[in-house]
């Protein structure tokens, strides 16, 4: 701990982040990265942008990536608001809605990210236990509360809320701020997009990185109703005016327009993750209903931990958290099928006696 550091610095918990080894090679399925390429055109509608305008500030608005949006989602411009990832979208939205006297509610397992985000801003919260199934139970959130998030599909179980569900939380909770997490949502779930016209509550936040393989340009976007975003766009512009360079702009409007990729590459993960329930069911493990690019699975004789070691011995990386209640998971993302079948295989020997 550094003598420079102030006192707020040395109390920061900061967030882990899913290895990103360098020693060697790995087959990566702890990230919960898209195994498939980004869209030719957004490859090419980056590259046609790398010429001297670069010397210029992007647009401060993001305008054409807001158009998009609004037009892909049919809302109002007004009602999309941009960021420099989901991740900087969620931070906006802790500082704008949820610094105040009453606990912020969220799942007890859930992503870690939430959690920094309070201690970081001093946020008081409160977290809701999933049941036995490891899913959200709506009536368990009818407490006194400052806001509720919450991922749909939930990470790292994968497990998705029914719009019904999420419709009942916003109309037991009229006077705060109820942010939907739909980092995952184009792999199986329904978005709640459908509610924002009945509820000005609602805030969904979405991302580029995981259905449309742009991790690596850092896009997200939240839509809601026109005091939400008007929120947003105050902290931002008290924080950063120029989140979003003209590159991840361009790249990320292009692939939005090339909806038929978009389609084919999630339809694939999807059949790929049913494929794999199969192949985890048949060595025994028990597999939480997913409607993410990941899988959330237990062994009730081998041991989670071990496994993750074993596997990363051989080249393969998964994700294993040390928590309560889910020390003896595994979260897998899914990846391409030839990624699959050397898991499995990689898996099947660590598993012999």
């Amino acid at each position: 701990m550094s003598k420079f550091w102030s006192s707020f610095a040395q109390r920061v918990d900061p967030y882990t982040p899913g290895e990103q080894p360098r020693d060697q090679k790995y087959i990566k399925l702890n990230t919960n990265e898209n195994p498939y390429p980004p869209s030719i055109e957004a490859l090419r509608a980056i590259k046609g942008d790398c010429n001297d305008l670069l010397r210029l500030y992007p647009d401060p608005n993001s305008t054409a990536l807001k158009e998009a949006l609004a037009t892909y989602h049919g809302v109002d411009q007004k009602h999309v608001f941009v960021g420099n990832s989901s991740d900087e979208v969620l931070a906006l939205a802790f500082m704008a809605f949820f610094v105040q006297s009453k606990p912020l509610l969220f799942p007890d397992i859930t992503y870690s990210f939430y959690d920094v985000y309070c201690k970081l801003y001093g946020i008081e919260h409160k977290t809701i236990a999933l049941n036995d199934a490891l899913a959200i139970s709506v009536e368990d959130y009818k407490h006194e509360n400052g806001g509720i998030v919450f991922p749909n599909p939930n990470a790292p179980t994968g497990r998705f809320l029914a719009l019904a569900e999420v419709e009942r939380l916003l109309q037991d909770n009229p006077e705060v701020v109820v942010l939907v997490d739909e980092a995952y949502v184009d792999f199986g779930g329904e978005s709640a997009t459908a509610l924002l016209g009945r509820y000005p509550n609602l805030l969904v936040v979405q991302t580029f990185s995981k259905s449309r393989s742009l991790a690596g340009m850092r896009v997200g976007f939240a839509l809601g109703s026109d005091e939400l975003i008007e929120g947003l766009e105050r902290i931002k512009n008290s924080f950063n005016s120029y989140p979003l360079d003209r590159l991840a702009v361009a790249g990320a409007v292009a692939a939005l327009k090339d909806r038929k990729y978009f389609e084919e590459t999630c339809q694939h993960i999807i059949n790929t993750r049913q494929d794999a329930v199969a192949r985890f069911e048949s060595l025994g493990f028990s597999v939480v209903p997913s409607a993410a690019n990941f899988l959330f699975v237990s062994h009730e004789r081998v041991s989670a931990k071990q496994l993750y070691l074993d596997l990363k011995e051989r080249g393969i990386l998964v994700r294993y958290f040390s928590k309560p209640r889910i020390d003896n998971y595994l979260r897998v993302t899914i990846g391409t099928d030839e990624e699959m079948t050397t898991f499995f295989e990689e898996l099947e020997q660590c598993m012999a006696p």
